[in-house]
């Protein structure tokens, strides 16, 4: 709050891409808005503003994140995806918390927990990502058998997860078959809630039919990232692999033109505090790894890996004035450095994300994908929202 680094949120951009998704693809009746990691780095303000732009069903990992939520939205389903202890499980029908049951025991300890009222279930079932959720169709109708049977357990939804995009892999389609195969000795559509897709599943596969759920992550805080620009020649041959591939594994079609452009909401901004000049043969930083092949000028900027910007940033370029400006050294707890020209003056506002800054461009340089560069972002530096270029309010913790 006290030193020039900051988080800008764009609201009209996320408002953009909510309203855009729900304009293209229409025949959802329930989309879910993942606010999971406090709502991907942007804040969990924001949540209200996507219920505003027409998300109807919020996603959160733990308890405390659904709490959190629920105290700004008081009225729209909040559903959490990750178990929640049996002792704590009151607390989901005091803030109306939809939990996931994933787990047969965990079922059982349902059953005997005492509740002091009606509590909303969905279903995980694990389809072949091998992390959570119930993967034996045995398994799966005695939950489904005996939860018609209770009196303040509501089978609300089943859902699963895709451990692939389904575009150059057979993954994907053996996910959707494993799915149908658990719940096949059942009706879905007897089921209100049946959720599978995601952000790509939604632009790149036809609408699985017995869903009418989706679950909307990170396209809607503005990234894709599976369609990245490239030349006409490579597209030709990604397109002749994937036609070699659905021969061979009998693949479901896809769908490669997106006819949204997202945009991104997330910019990371600091400042200047300090220009120098120093020699050839000068070190720069910890370790003294950096040295000066001529004299030069270097900037000090108040943001390091404690605020989440990875060692392996080293190289990255930084904004200022326009400029790309390279870090160089050692990536403190607190600071960085960059090599900078005699325009660049203390005070300058440095831009880190945002602009010509793309998250993808800093996630390719570390090796490492949008979602972990977001989050990765210290929820101790503020985030300024922003609507209509005014700010609305400021996340200070």
């Amino acid at each position: 709050m006290y030193r020039n680094t900051y988080v800008e949120i764009n609201i009209d951009n996320l408002k953009y891409n909510v309203e855009e998704i729900i304009k293209h693809y229409p025949e959802y009746k329930y989309y879910f808005g993942v606010v999971k990691g406090n709502a991907y780095g942007h804040s969990n303000l924001i949540a209200k503003y996507l219920v505003d732009s027409g998300i109807n069903y919020l996603v959160v990992s733990s308890l405390d994140e659904g709490i959190i939520i629920r105290e700004d939205n008081p009225d729209v389903s909040i559903l959490c995806v990750e178990p929640i202890d049996t002792k704590y499980i009151d607390e989901c029908v005091k803030n109306n918390i939809t939990i996931t049951i994933h787990d047969i025991n965990y079922f059982k300890e349902l059953l005997v927990a005492n509740l002091s009222g009606m509590l909303k279930c969905h279903i995980k079932i694990d389809s072949g990502l091998s992390r959570l959720g119930i993967n034996t169709k045995d398994d799966f109708n005695y939950i489904y058998n005996h939860i018609k049977g209770t009196s303040n357990l509501y089978l609300e939804g089943i859902f699963s997860h895709f451990a692939t995009v389904g575009i150059y892999d057979k993954h994907w389609d053996k996910q959707l078959n494993n799915f149908k195969n658990i719940t096949s000795d059942i009706d879905l559509k007897t089921i209100p809630i049946v959720h599978l897709g995601n952000s790509i599943t939604l632009v790149n596969h036809p609408k699985i039919s017995f869903c009418n759920g989706i679950r909307l992550g990170i396209i809607m805080y503005g990234y894709i990232q599976n369609s990245p620009k490239v030349s006409k020649l490579k597209t030709k041959l990604r397109n002749i692999k994937r036609s070699c591939y659905a021969r061979k594994y009998n693949l479901s079609p896809i769908i490669t033109e997106i006819p949204i452009k997202f945009k991104p909401a997330f910019s990371l901004y600091s400042e200047v505090i300090q220009v120098k000049s120093i020699k050839r043969g000068d070190t720069v930083s910890y370790g003294a790894k950096y040295v000066a092949k001529d004299d030069m000028r270097i900037a000090v900027i108040p943001i390091g890996y404690a605020d989440g910007i990875r060692k392996s940033c080293v190289g990255f370029n930084v904004l200022i004035n326009g400029k790309k400006c390279p870090i160089i050294g050692d990536i403190c707890m607190g600071m960085m450095i960059v090599n900078v020209d005699e325009s660049i003056k203390c005070h300058d506002k440095v831009t880190i994300l945002g602009d010509k800054n793309s998250v993808f461009s800093m996630s390719r340089h570390i090796g490492t994908n949008a979602y972990e560069v977001l989050c990765n972002i210290s929820p101790l530096i503020p985030r300024k929202l922003l609507l209509n270029n005014k700010q609305v309010e400021i996340d200070k913790r």
